[in-house]
Order: C-alpha cells, then structure tokens, then sequence
C-alpha cells in the first residue's frame, strides 16, 4: 500500500468519524423550563430542581418567553428586568442556565418554532420541557403539538385535583405544593406587603431597587 493511499484512508476515516450521528446515550439531557417570569419566584427554583434531581437531568434552563400566546403581553413588564431576574435568582446553582432564544427571537413566543431551532442548533442535546400538571390539558390545543412531541420529552409535575393523565406521552415528577404565583406577588407589591421567601432576596431587592410592579 503507498503512503497516498493511506493517508486518503485516513481522511475518509476522520470524515466519517466526524458525521456520524450522536448517540441518544450521549446526548445532554437539557430540562427546558419557560414562563414569563414576572417575576421569578421560589415555585420556580423548586420546581426546576426537583425535575432536575428526579430525572438526573445534566442541566434545567430558564427560558423566559417574549409574547406568550396565552397571557396578556401587558401584564408583562419589560424582558431586560425580566431576564435580570432570573440571572439573579439562578446565579448560586451550577446546574441552572438562561435560555434566551425565544427573546432573542421576538414576536409570539411558539414552543414548537423553539424547539426546532434550539434542535438544528445544538443536535447533542436532548430536551425535557417542564409544564405544570394543570397545563397537560391544554397540550391538545398547543400549535403543532403532534410534531412538537416528537421533538421534546414532556415533563408533568402533579398537582392536586389534576388527573395525571395525557394522549400525549408524559414524565410525571412528584413535588412539593408550593402555592406562590407572580401574580400574587405582583399584588403584594402593590399593596406595599412583603414578599421575602416568596422569591430570592437578590430578586426582592432589585424588584425594590428599580421600582417595579408599583403600578
């Protein structure tokens, strides 16, 4: 054999090594955990980590939604206070990051459009997207929810007085009832009461430092 056919084996063997598909058993197994996080609250935090530790996920991150479909876009202040929230709130746990594509992208925010361009972008990972118990319901009347299973493990945390049960293939995780909502502590800002251990204090004090939620 000569030393250029070889050295063409070699090459046609890096090629193949470098298109060959991923294997499920290496791929990143990414919790993907989206509200409009106005603002992020302890709910959030327990839930993402119990999901986290359950599941032995590698990683939840937190993708606050620009436009949600279903929620009034007024309700929602700007996302740079939005998303400097929860930077602060997920800034001591290793295992939780900020995914910002649906800001990014603007407009509606369609977990199926996300979900395919977080896929073309990063094939290693494998996606768990997290929804509460009351929201499984609701699956059937998601855009394009037929093809977005496909494309995502859907993640049910329980909840009392929801049956736990879907057409649509669900990872049930038990955890604690925490009943906190951001619209009860963007009433209580309101009415000048305290929401500490509602949300982080990194959160409280800036939601004190930049006057928000007053009105």
């Amino acid at each position: 054999m000569t030393i250029q056919v070889q050295k063409l084996k070699e090459i046609n063997l890096v090629t193949e090594f470098k298109t060959a598909p991923i294997l499920a058993s290496e791929k990143k197994r990414v919790g993907i955990l989206g509200g409009t996080f106005n603002p992020p609250h302890m709910g959030h935090l327990i839930v993402a980590d119990q999901v986290c530790q359950q599941l032995g996920l590698d990683e939840i991150r937190f993708m606050p939604d620009a436009m949600p479909p279903h929620v009034d876009k007024k309700e929602a202040i700007d996302e740079k206070y939005r998303l400097d929230m929860v930077n602060q709130s997920i800034a001591d746990n290793a295992n939780f990051k900020i995914e910002d594509a649906e800001l990014k992208r603007g407009g509606v925010s369609f977990t199926y459009d996300t979900m395919i361009a977080l896929k073309a972008e990063h094939p290693e990972n494998d996606y768990y997207f997290i929804i509460g118990g009351d929201m499984v319901a609701y699956l059937p009347k998601w855009s394009r929810i037929d093809e977005l299973v496909k494309l995502v493990n859907f993640v049910g945390v329980k909840r009392t007085g929801f049956e736990q049960k879907s057409p649509y293939p669900i990872l049930w995780v038990d955890v604690p009832t925490i009943d906190i909502s951001s619209t009860q502590i963007r009433d209580k800002i309101k009415e000048g009461r305290s929401i500490n251990y509602l949300v982080p204090k990194a959160v409280s004090d800036y939601i004190e430092k930049e006057g928000l939620y007053r009105e």
